[in-house]
């Protein structure tokens, strides 16, 4: 950057300021912070090459050295030495010895083979699902999704007629839920020994309830989706051994849901929807609801304003689900009054350490 007419040095120039040591670290913060946000694209696509290589599973568990990965992948061995280089400045990669590698824990998580694998869900994140993104500004501009102005559709439209999009989505969703339903299902703040049958509408490959009734073994269930969200949700229920106990009914849940159930799930699905869209949901499921039964709503919460402690992931996810869905992360306050207006009233709001960033809504039909 070439200096201005101000601060270019000459004998007749005032010496530079001195700039006291707090204050040049709190400009380079700040520096560092945009310059991160701007090069994010960069990082994303380190991970979307890496996953398309498939950089992590030739890692493996092992150390192994840029020329020999370069070899495998046959790419540029200068080239993918400073692939490996910024991987491991993203925390993915370790560089043991000078050109030689291993994953950490959060680059194993991009292996196929990982029991907590990643991997469809940054294949998600890329492609295909990253194109409305160039139409963010509609979104803004309109309040509507851009995903429906550039393919002319709305997203699960799309995905249905696209089975192998379909599938990367469903396991991706199946991947960030996998920990949350297995400490979900056995939540002490949530009893789900007390009901006899539960219903998880949307419950797409039926992982939480799997989790669910391979936790309590008195309890039955229904796995209830679109014929394309629950393709594999039988063989999901029947590998956790309680195919016995769970079914699997497909429909759509704006027309219907299952009826005579004590305990109705919606596991991250209002957020996919628009307000006027999730009271259809929710109006469907209180009209096959028995009076006793339970709605067990489970979401991130966002708070009223944004304060120091909130995390950037919530809101990103807010504008996600705008641009691709139309839908959007809710407050406390704005779930409140979405169940009120659709037949319901909130018995209590659960936040337990052990889910989050998740939080649980409870709710009886009046």
């Amino acid at each position: 950057m070439a200096p201005s007419e101000a601060t270019r040095g000459g004998p007749a120039d005032p010496a530079p300021a001195v700039v006291p040591d707090a204050e040049h670290a709190a400009q380079f913060g700040a520096q560092e912070r945009i310059l991160t946000l701007v090069w994010g694209y960069i990082s994303s696509e380190i991970l979307d090459l890496a996953t398309r290589l498939d950089l992590p599973d030739l890692m493996g568990t092992e150390e192994r050295a840029a020329p020999d990965l370069a070899a495998s992948l046959d790419t540029d061995p200068v080239a993918t030495l400073r692939l490996l280089r910024a991987f491991a400045a993203l925390g993915l990669a370790e560089e043991t010895s000078a050109g030689t590698f291993r994953l950490t824990p959060a680059g194993h998580r991009l292996r196929t083979d990982a029991p907590d694998s990643l991997h469809a869900f940054v294949r998600q994140g890329m492609g295909v699902f990253r194109q409305a993104w160039s139409h963010f500004d509609h979104s803004i501009r309109t309040g509507e999704p851009a995903f429906d102005q550039v393919f002319g559709t709305d997203f699960f439209s799309y995905l249905s007629q696209r089975p192998d999009l379909s599938v990367t989505f469903t396991s991706s969703m199946r991947e960030a839920t996998r920990t949350m339903s297995t400490a979900l299902a056995k939540e002490q703040e949530y009893d789900f020994s007390s009901y006899g049958t539960v219903v998880d509408v949307g419950g797409a490959d039926g992982s939480l309830l799997a989790a669910v009734l391979g936790a309590h073994p008195r309890v039955r269930g229904v796995v209830f989706d679109s014929p394309e969200g629950a393709r594999d949700a039988a063989g999901t229920l029947r590998a956790a051994g309680v195919g016995e106990r769970g079914r699997v009914e497909t429909g759509d849940f704006f027309a219907r849901v299952p009826g005579g159930g004590d305990l109705y799930v919606l596991k991250s699905i209002l957020h996919d929807w628009s307000d006027a869209r999730s009271a259809d949901i929710l109006r469907t499921v209180r009209a096959a609801m028995p009076a006793h039964a339970r709605l067990l709503i489970v979401e991130v919460l966002l708070p009223d304003t944004v304060d120091s402690s909130a995390h950037p992931l919530g809101y990103l996810s807010d504008l996600y689900m705008l641009v691709n869905m139309g839908g959007r992360e809710r407050s406390e306050r704005d779930l409140r009054a979405l169940l009120a207006d659709t037949g319901f009233r909130t018995t209590r709001v659960l936040t337990p350490p052990g889910l989050t960033p998740f939080s649980l809504i409870e709710a009886e039909p009046v």
